[in-house]
């Protein structure tokens, strides 16, 4: 499985909460990719002090041997082919990724559900 891990999976895995049935589907993919996406929503939600996220998201996908899933313009154009289920601008670039380059996302973010994209639920 190609895994994309959204930004709270990231947050969760780093610090240890991630279920351990997510941590199994983690330690079994055979690629999981973390996307510049989520370190843009971490960097944002960090400066609002909505999170304490010290360490930079690309130590952290390094440390754990995660990818890193680049932004294409072919992405961000997908975006716009999206129903509008879910309004958070992060969430729709994950899945517009997922969709695009053919990957499953581990996610809690029952607002998935409603695209096409393969999830695994954290």
């Amino acid at each position: 499985m190609r895994l994309l891990l959204d930004t709270n999976a990231l947050v969760r895995w780093h610090f240890g909460t991630l279920s351990r049935a997510a941590t199994t589907v983690v330690e079994r993919a055979e690629v999981v990719s973390v996307s510049p996406v989520s370190a843009w929503e971490i960097a944002i939600k960090a400066a609002l002090g909505k999170l304490k996220f010290p360490d930079a998201v690309e130590t952290v996908a390094e440390r754990y041997g995660f990818g890193s899933l680049p932004i294409t313009l072919r992405h961000a154009d997908a975006v716009r082919t999206l129903p509008l289920h879910h309004a958070d601008p992060f969430d729709r670039l994950l899945i517009a990724q997922a969709l695009e380059s053919g990957f499953t996302i581990l996610t809690s973010d029952r607002m998935f559900e409603p695209y096409r994209v393969p999830v695994v639920w954290a």
